[in-house]
């Protein structure tokens, strides 16, 4: 897997996300983030927030929160996986 860097959220401290890569290979956008608390997946676990999906998060998943003032770093890692014929 090669990872293509984007970006990261500017006000992060050295060791700290979120971050954005692109991966070409599998056609993915990865994101680096905080891990979601207790509450969030409480809230996950009892909301049906897309019909005919079970509740909660799979434990091969994960949920990751996105800063949406990191709208700009998205688009820039997306913009360039079209460029490299990624999408």
């Amino acid at each position: 897997m090669t990872l293509r860097f984007a970006g990261v959220h500017p006000n992060t401290g050295k060791d700290e996300s979120p971050m954005v890569w692109v991966d070409g290979e599998r056609k993915e956008l990865v994101v680096q983030s905080l891990k979601p608390g207790a509450e969030l997946q409480v809230e996950i676990g009892t909301t049906e927030w897309v019909p005919g999906h079970s509740l909660g998060t799979p434990d091969h998943e994960n949920v990751t929160r996105i800063p949406l003032h990191m709208a700009d770093i998205i688009r820039k890692a997306l913009d360039g996986a079209e460029r490299d014929g990624v999408l």
